[in-house]
């Protein structure tokens, strides 16, 4: 099945859709800071070209001290942490590989029992990759002959509109597509004691958009590129995949099954939505107008999205505003703003800037009484002004948000 959104449902789309100067006024941001940090990751040889992105956390059922973080560090594959942040386990990349987004996949039929896998994009060779946990590390359980994601031939792969952002529930996984709108939803079914998948569904989310005026409006890019999606969660209990288009929009779209059941719709708008801009090829930037008054309170990009349960339906929906450093926190169930913090220097961590990936559990763990949220740092920069990436540590506490 597949589904592409066309210009005629865009009229609804944006009007229904949050945004606006309305929206988009600003409130004070809360300051808060990490209890802990990962060792710093280096994007260059000397560091084997590791550059963290992702997180998410495994909550170990039998023994909480022993629950871990995996967190993905493109060229550098995965890297797993325990609590205090120490790393346990590195695991490379396959020849080719690059390893962006990771999910976990809890109570899998693996094997005639039920196991916890993480699910990870690699995006240089177009696939997914499954990853048995354990408390002693990760196990490799991929199908040799697993599928392309998205392209059709090698070629294609070697031109990297590829598997990029992940979100799991139930046997599923929805993947984005880089440089593109496309969403595709895949089942996980075991195989010979491998894991494989093949794919159940399909969405286009929208390119370009109808503004008020009448006018239509595409987000700036690099020539050739359409405005993709990366960070991603599923609300399993009310059936809702939360969809961050990068310089777009969050969007919500219900899911059934292995499908996906809505015509997807826009909790809040970036900042830029709607703004005229150029595109500098040699700064690989953007300039943007500020006009319209259309656009919503998130700087560009719109990135990691993760939710904090505190019921069957309540809690909260947090968010990455990459342009301006700072965290969007929704109301689960009415996906109303909440607060709006920012990771700052503490005495213990540096804070968190340019994040990509988020990820939380409300689940009460050792050092984390009502849960642990893991943020990526995209500018963590120890003593020698060498600049790395890492993963920060938050109690939850420190939001100071009823739970």
């Amino acid at each position: 099945m597949q589904r592409t959104t066309g210009i005629a449902a865009l009229v609804a789309l944006t009007t229904l859709a949050a945004g606006g100067p309305a929206f988009a006024a600003q409130r004070p941001s809360r300051e808060i800071t990490a209890a802990v940090e990962t060792p710093a990751l280096f994007d260059d040889e000397a560091g084997g070209d590791a550059d963290a992105d992702d997180p998410a956390i495994w909550v170990n059922p039998s023994d909480k001290s022993r629950s871990l973080v995996i967190g993905t560090a493109k060229n550098g594959g995965l890297r797993v942490y325990d609590l205090k942040g120490r790393e346990v386990q590195s695991i490379a990349t396959p020849d080719g590989g690059r390893f962006n987004n990771v999910d976990i996949l809890t109570g899998f039929t693996f094997g005639q029992r039920k196991v916890d896998v993480a699910v990870v994009t690699d995006r240089g060779l177009d696939k997914l990759r499954i990853y048995r946990i354990e408390a002693s590390g990760l196990t490799d359980i991929t199908s040799a002959d697993a599928p392309l994601l998205f392209s059709k031939s090698q070629a294609e792969v070697e031109e990297q509109a590829t598997g990029y952002g992940v979100a799991v529930y139930g046997r599923y996984a929805v993947v984005s597509r880089r440089h593109s709108t496309r969403l595709g939803i895949f089942r996980l079914e075991e195989r010979n004691g491998k894991v494989t998948y093949r794919t159940t569904d399909t969405l286009d989310l929208p390119r370009e958009f109808r503004l008020p005026d009448g006018s239509t409006w595409s987000p700036c890019a690099e020539p050739g590129e359409d405005p993709q999606v990366e960070g991603m969660v599923v609300d399993t209990d009310a059936g809702v995949l939360y969809v961050a288009q990068e310089d777009v929009a969050l969007w919500r779209i219900n899911l059934a099954g292995g499908t996906f059941s809505s015509i997807p719709r826009i909790v809040e708008r970036v900042r830029e939505f709607g703004e005229p801009a150029s595109y500098d090829p040699e700064s690989e930037e953007c300039t943007v107008e500020y006009t319209n008054g259309t656009g919503g309170r998130i700087s560009a990009d719109v990135e990691g999205a993760t939710i904090y349960p505190t019921g069957k339906r309540d809690g909260y929906l947090i968010v990455s505003s990459q342009g301006d450093s700072r965290f969007f926190v929704y109301d689960r169930r009415t996906n109303k703003p909440v607060t709006i913090f920012s990771v700052v220097d503490g005495k213990r961590t540096d804070g968190v800037q340019h994040s990509d990936g988020a990820a939380v559990t409300s689940v009460a763990l050792p050092g984390y009484p009502k849960g642990l949220l893991v943020l990526h740092d995209g500018e963590n920069t120890p003593d020698g002004g060498r600049t790395s990436t890492n993963f920060k540590f938050v109690d939850w506490r420190s939001l100071n948000l009823s739970s």
